[in-house]
């Protein structure tokens, strides 16, 4: 590769590393996997920098590798992905209620897929169009719109049993104070 390919790469990574960091910790829970996902796939794409024409067209072409490389783990593990209580660092500008909303999604994420995963975050936190989700994960944009159909059904239906969990958790702990409170009457009046 020409020195001057190599210093655009250099650039390049140096310019869009927090956002592509950002990217993996969506696509993998854990953000440990999400840093090694980023340096494996900034690896695969530095062997086949020069081969970008279009530079302005390299992060779809790294997501895409990380999109590859996640998936290519994930065959290898042969394993579900296991929820973990980790969760990605929130920014310092987050107010606490947009980064307790932000921790909630990421959670909620880990229940799809890997497939439905990418598409999510493909279409609605890198804000890419149908066509161009289609594109970066190699699918027809059919497949892209049914997956995704499927990915918002089921994060909805995960949403609303949490909040029902919630809700039935805050009624009974409820239910437990009034039950204090009327033994505490009930031995003060034995008291006097």
């Amino acid at each position: 590769m020409a020195h001057a390919e190599v210093l655009g790469f250099e650039e390049y990574v140096r310019t869009r590393q927090e956002a592509l960091l950002r990217s993996a910790r969506r696509l993998v829970p854990d953000p440990v996997d999400a840093q090694d996902l980023l340096q494996t796939a900034l690896v695969r794409t530095y062997g086949r920098w020069d081969g970008i024409a279009d530079k302005s067209l390299a992060d779809a072409y790294l997501r895409r590798v990380m999109i590859n490389t996640r998936t290519e783990w994930w065959r290898a593990r042969k394993l579900e992905e296991v929820p973990t209580e980790q969760l990605p660092d929130a920014s310092v500008e987050d107010g606490t209620e947009q980064h307790a909303d932000r921790a909630l999604l990421m959670d909620v994420l880990k229940v799809l897929a890997p497939k439905q995963r990418s598409v999510v975050v493909l279409r609605h936190w890198e804000q890419m169009s149908t066509e161009e989700t289609a594109a970066a994960l190699g699918m027809s944009t059919g497949t892209v719109k049914s997956t995704l159909h499927r990915a918002l059904a089921r994060l909805r239906q995960e949403l609303e049993g949490r909040e029902l969990h919630t809700r039935a958790s805050e009624r009974s702990q409820h239910g437990n104070h009034s039950h204090a409170r009327r033994e505490e009457r009930g031995q003060e009046h034995w008291a006097a």
